[in-house]
């Protein structure tokens, strides 16, 4: 068997496994301390990648939740107030059934004409005044200018996941649309008549633009639903894709642990093996 000291390959061997065990050890407990698997691309490229698409597509279903319940609020802040145009037109034409019948006076029709006016100006402010994030909701401004304004809401991860809810423009149908059938006046069995019959229109229409928008809640109630269980089940695949199993990265300290104390002590022999040769020159 030869015996060589300027080249010792058993202590280089030692040495290069010393330091693939050292990395391996770094690596296991850089993953221990930060909880994750991946914290380089060097760790697991692919993984890498694959945790990125993940992340991207949980924050934009995150994203999305939140716009569906703005979406909701909006919304809600819409019917809130076609409601309570709703109660003030049933009013209104609880008026004017009571305007028609003859046991009242020309003065007693001219109090209810009263109530009827301030009804009828109260209608069309709070059409023209509802607001939502500093934007007129019933106006017809808030989104496509016209009859109603048509909002389109973001409700998915991805561009083009999305629809739109129109809401009429309840300024122009309740407020232009009494005007003139009561006299300012003496108000008469038959324009008394007239208003309940333009009411009766009105009421039907604004019940219809309460359906869309009730539809249009309903809606979105359920996209913010799915939204938010596709994140949860996304998440829970992206955690198995980069997160630390702790059994796992434990057990890989503690074997990487043994073999540095071994690579150590095979080193240190490694390199006094060569120090016999001085027994030869005795």
């Amino acid at each position: 068997m030869s015996t060589v000291i300027n080249t010792n390959i058993k202590s280089l061997m030692a040495a290069n496994a010393l330091t693939v065990n050292g990395r391996n050890m770094r690596n296991t407990m850089q993953s221990l301390s930060t909880g994750s698997r991946i914290n380089g691309a060097a760790d697991d490229a692919a993984g890498l990648s694959i945790r990125e698409n993940m992340t991207s597509q949980i924050r934009g279903l995150n994203a999305a939740v939140r716009n569906a319940n703005d979406a909701i609020s909006m919304l809600q802040t819409a019917d809130g107030a076609m409601e309570e145009q709703t109660v003030m037109m049933q009013r209104m034409r609880e008026l004017g059934v009571l305007a028609q019948n003859d046991t009242y006076s020309s003065a007693q029709r001219v109090a209810m004409q009263d109530e009827f006016d301030a009804l009828r100006t109260e209608i069309t402010r709070i059409g023209s005044d509802t607001e939502w994030n500093n934007f007129s909701i019933l106006t017809g401004s808030g989104g496509d200018t016209g009859v109603a304004s048509s909002f389109t809401f973001q409700v998915g991860a991805n561009s083009g996941q999305s629809f739109s809810v129109k809401i009429a423009d309840q300024s122009v149908a309740t407020g232009a649309q009494f005007s003139g059938l009561v006299s300012s006046t003496v108000a008469s069995a038959t324009s008394a008549a007239s208003a309940v019959t333009a009411l009766d229109t009105a009421i039907a229409t604004l019940a219809a633009n309460r359906s869309a928008i009730g539809a249009g809640i309903n809606r979105l109630t359920h996209a913010a639903d799915n939204a938010a269980n596709i994140a949860q089940n996304v998440t829970e695949s992206r955690s198995r894709v980069t997160d630390t199993d702790y059994a796992l990265a434990t057990s890989e300290l503690a074997r990487t642990q043994i073999i540095q104390q071994a690579a150590t002590a095979i080193l240190a022999q490694a390199n006094q093996q060569p120090q016999m040769v001085l027994s030869l020159l005795k």
